[in-house]
């Protein structure tokens, strides 16, 4: 299944209600991404730019946009989901673009027309 990378920012309200009732963020997000068919693999709070990491896998990015947009109903903000891929998955991928690349014409490369010099 593929695996994605979520990072986000808690509302201010959220973060009041977090320091004034501490609770384990992660046991709730796992039982969101549960039910949307996918599986949370860590949830980390960070510090930065954003409030939280999430990484999860499901089939499809459909189940990671999906249990984010639902916490994001609970004060989430400024959501940010990528496709995380394995570095063997990557190196495949580099090798069958080098064994496409060589005839692939980008669009700023004219179509070159056969030249011939005819004698007079």
């Amino acid at each position: 299944m593929p695996t994605f990378i979520t990072q986000g920012r808690y509302t201010p309200e959220a973060i009041r209600s977090m320091v004034g009732h501490p609770q384990d963020r992660s046991k709730e997000v796992e039982k969101l991404f549960a039910a949307s068919g996918g599986k949370l693999l860590g949830y980390y709070m960070t510090f930065g730019e954003y409030d939280f990491l999430i990484i999860s896998e499901g089939p499809d990015e459909g189940v990671a946009v999906s249990s984010i947009v639902a916490e994001a109903a609970g004060g989430v903000t400024d959501l940010k989901t990528v496709l995380a891929i394995p570095g063997p998955a990557m190196s495949e991928a580099f090798s069958r673009a080098a064994s496409v690349a060589g005839g692939f014409r980008g669009p700023m490369q004219a179509e070159r027309a056969p030249t011939t010099q005819q004698a007079h």
